[in-house]
């Protein structure tokens, strides 16, 4: 499925990540939401775990590895061209993912990425999907940690 001017929406998953209580952000290389900043993520493979979905395009993005704790958002995102037909069109799933391990470095669809306070955050030129679950997780709407252990996504080491 192209996407740009798709037949249907698309799944894509946020990654949330916190590190000494700084949000992980990564500025975009392509659109839509070119040149500002976002939480990393993707599309949602055929076949594939959401939660899954969510450490592989962490990983993908910011070689930073952590384990999913669960969805804490969802939202929706409509692009329109200048004709005002649908041009992107995301079912966007935000997963908290916890114990993070690396330090990100930009690779694949992003071109910079680091911790930022979300008070900074919030003065960023962020993609407006991004500044509403900043807005959100600013005003404790959203959780940062999971209440809940998950053993599903063990690390080994290597």
């Amino acid at each position: 499925m192209s996407k740009e001017y798709p037949k249907e929406p698309r799944v894509g998953v946020g990654c949330v990540v916190f590190s000494d209580g700084k949000l992980l952000l990564v500025r975009r290389k392509y659109p839509p939401g070119r040149g500002k900043w976002s939480v990393p993520g993707g599309h949602v493979e055929l076949g594939e775990d959401l939660l899954e979905a969510a450490r592989r395009e962490l990983e993908e993005e910011t070689g930073v590895r952590a384990r999913p704790a669960g969805v804490i958002n969802v939202d929706t995102v409509v692009v329109r061209d200048p004709l005002g037909r649908i041009r992107f069109h995301y079912i966007l799933v935000d997963v908290l993912l916890e114990d993070p391990r690396g330090e990100p470095s930009p690779s694949g669809d992003v071109s910079e990425a680091g911790y930022f306070p979300l008070e900074e955050a919030l003065r960023m030129e962020l993609t407006r999907s991004s500044r509403g679950l900043v807005e959100k997780l600013a005003k404790g709407l959203l959780p940062i940690q999971s209440p809940l252990p998950q053993e599903k996504y063990e690390f080994v080491e290597e």
